[in-house]
């Protein structure tokens, strides 16, 4: 079977608003480590792990075998009606390193799903139907994760269940807010939030659900200190913070082991997803117990914490804290980061290089101007391939170069990820240039 065999089939039998990478697209058959190989024997370096899901990479000994006993027991499923030792042990160790007190924990298969009980939480706890979101968010594709999504490439839908009032991000460089340094951003984010709830609600706000990174977004953040800014309004008002970390959480950010930490408060609701199942669908919603008991009836994930996933679970996040893998992801993605910065000061077609850890993202513009540049972008992930890395795309605009790979990445494997993405680069602008 070629690939091409298989790319017949799939628009064949698929709908069109699936979107593939590549101009000629892959299918990966094998993966080790870091590494991923195709079904043409290409290898490739993943900087990207299944959009930062493979969060430990692949054919991990440890997770292959956690699972494996799992399977031996012959339960793959048994619904949330009955006990399930996996999910309890899971929990506790969630409720543990959330930073949030007295913590309930509800699982879900996906981000969205996530994001979804987290709203259905939030608004039930305070009457209401009223949601504060961030511009250029993501939080997933159904309907109220949606709704609450300020990114018009992923609003499949004008539809909205939920009345929804907008922020500024404060990203650095675009927006109302761009044109201010830092400390001024955040005194402008909170009179910006103070504005809107006067006069774009009716007072009795149910939440702000923000991304501490914005994934989708194109790895774009406000200031440290954005997120504490604004609870001192919403605690004002009563007014509950939901952090998503599908994408910021377990470490990844490397100075921290949540996003949000980094702004020195704590959430009330924070979702998680994507790393902690390293594939399998794992995901949930952590919060005060006060708050996640607001449900006022019968509600369950059925395939939710099931005994698969959490075993895996489990395993992914003891490998994660014996290896302190968020100390390997701020070490490792100081290589990257600081290389791309070093690398690339010299090219006016690259706007930022920004993240975290081992989060980060380059954003490419014309030349001189802040024009996003999707077309170079588009040349450069191609670029990538063709030597042997993977890569991942995003922004509002579509010219944010992804890199969030394992948090097991090694440092010879940062730097040899880091020469094929700045020969990509630079060979792309050259070639820019002269035509």
């Amino acid at each position: 079977m070629t690939s091409d065999d298989l790319l017949a089939r799939h628009r064949a039998v698929l709908p069109s608003w699936m979107p593939l990478y590549y101009a000629e697209p892959i299918e990966l058959v094998a993966g080790s480590g870091r590494r991923v190989t195709d079904a043409q024997g290409r290898s490739y370096l993943d900087f990207f792990g299944g959009v930062l899901t493979n969060m430990i990479g692949y054919d991990i000994p440890e997770i292959r075998d956690a699972v494996e006993r799992q399977l031996r027991t012959g339960i793959v499923h048994s619904s949330t009606l009955y006990l399930i030792r996996q999910q309890v042990e899971l929990a506790e160790k969630i409720a543990r390193v959330s930073g949030i007190p007295d913590a309930r924990v509800f699982f879900t298969n996906s981000g969205t799903e996530a994001n979804e009980a987290a709203l259905l939480v939030a608004t039930n706890y305070r009457r209401s139907h009223q949601i504060l979101a961030v511009r250029n968010s993501y939080h997933g594709r159904s309907y109220a994760a949606m709704g609450v999504t300020g990114n018009r490439s992923w609003s499949a839908s004008a539809l909205n269940p939920l009345q929804v009032a907008w922020l500024h991000s404060g990203e650095r460089l675009r927006g109302l807010l761009a044109r201010l340094d830092e400390a001024d951003r955040i005194d402008a984010a909170v009179e910006d939030l103070r504005e809107v709830l006067a006069t774009q609600t009716a007072g009795d706000v149910a939440c702000l659900i923000a991304e501490p990174i914005q994934g989708v977004g194109g790895f774009v953040h406000g200031p440290d200190g954005l997120f504490a800014g604004w609870k001192k309004v919403l605690d004002e008002h009563g007014i509950l913070l939901i952090s998503d970390e599908v994408q910021t959480g377990w470490g990844r950010t490397g100075e921290h082991f949540w996003g949000y930490q980094a702004h020195g408060v704590t959430p009330d609701l924070l979702t998680f997803a994507k790393g902690i199942g390293n594939g399998f669908a794992l995901a949930g919603v952590v919060g005060r117990a006060d708050v996640l008991e607001a449900v006022p009836a019968i509600s369950f994930s059925t395939f939710g914490g099931n005994p698969i996933s959490t075993a895996a679970g489990n395993a992914v996040l003891d490998y994660l804290l014996e290896h302190d893998l968020q100390a390997n992801a701020e070490r490792v993605g100081a290589i990257l980061g600081d290389g791309l910065r070093a690398a690339l000061a010299d090219l006016d077609c690259v706007a930022e290089v920004r993240g975290k850890g081992l989060m980060l993202g380059v954003e490419f513009v014309r030349p001189g101007t802040s024009e996003p540049d999707p077309a170079l972008t588009a040349r450069v992930f191609e670029a990538c391939r063709a030597g042997g890395l993977l890569v991942g795309k995003g922004g509002l605009y579509g010219n944010v170069v992804r890199i969030g790979p394992p948090l097991t990445l090694t440092e010879d494997e940062a730097r040899e990820g880091l020469a094929i993405l700045v020969d990509a680069i630079r060979s792309c602008a050259a070639a820019e240039v002269a035509a």
